[in-house]
């Protein structure tokens, strides 16, 4: 059934979230937070994770697939009054568990709080998001002390070098961009 979880475990990465109940069995619609839904053929348990941060293990019973999202069944809630208690819950596995991308890409999560810095040393700031502006593009949202927003084009010739284990990102701007 569910094991309450401590906080403190191996970082987990979400892979839905729950968005309402379905049926009278206690299925569990969920919004898909995974470019990997087909990764749930490996998995029999997820971590919950409540709005509060509470963590507990369920054992995924079954799921399948309905209009773009994962309707979960859990092992041992069996109708809509024990379901509903995940609506809102995030649903995630472990960190180590994750589809591995090939080398030089990455996830977001892994290039949000980078620090970013120019190749001569200088802090431009930290990695507050990436945004997707259309055709593949991917931006670097990073903001500076004094709360000053750049974008950052993620292509090779920009950013140069990305450590995810030091959360450090080097890049060479063009003569303007930083003043955009």
């Amino acid at each position: 059934m569910t094991e309450e979880l401590p906080e403190s475990l191996e970082p987990v990465v979400a892979v839905a979230r729950a968005v309402k109940t379905r049926g009278l069995k206690g299925e569990i619609v969920s919004e898909l937070l995974t470019d990997f839904p087909d990764r749930f053929a490996d998995v029999s348990q997820l971590i919950a994770i409540a709005p509060d941060g509470k963590r507990s293990l369920v054992e995924l019973e079954s799921y399948w697939f309905h209009q773009a999202r994962v309707i979960f069944k859990l092992a041992g809630y069996d109708n809509i009054e024990t379901a509903s208690a995940f609506v809102g819950c995030e649903f995630a596995v472990p960190e180590s568990s994750r589809v591995q991308l090939p080398e030089g890409q990455f996830y977001d999560w892994e290039l949000e709080e980078c620090v970013v810095e120019t190749a001569s040393g200088k802090l431009i700031g930290h990695v507050r998001d990436v945004m997707r502006v259309g055709r593949g593009v991917e931006m670097l949202v990073v903001e500076s002390e004094d709360r000053h927003e750049h974008l950052i084009p993620m292509v090779q010739s920009i950013v140069i070098d990305i450590d995810t284990a030091r959360k450090k990102i080097r890049i060479d701007p063009p003569q303007g961009l930083l003043e955009l």
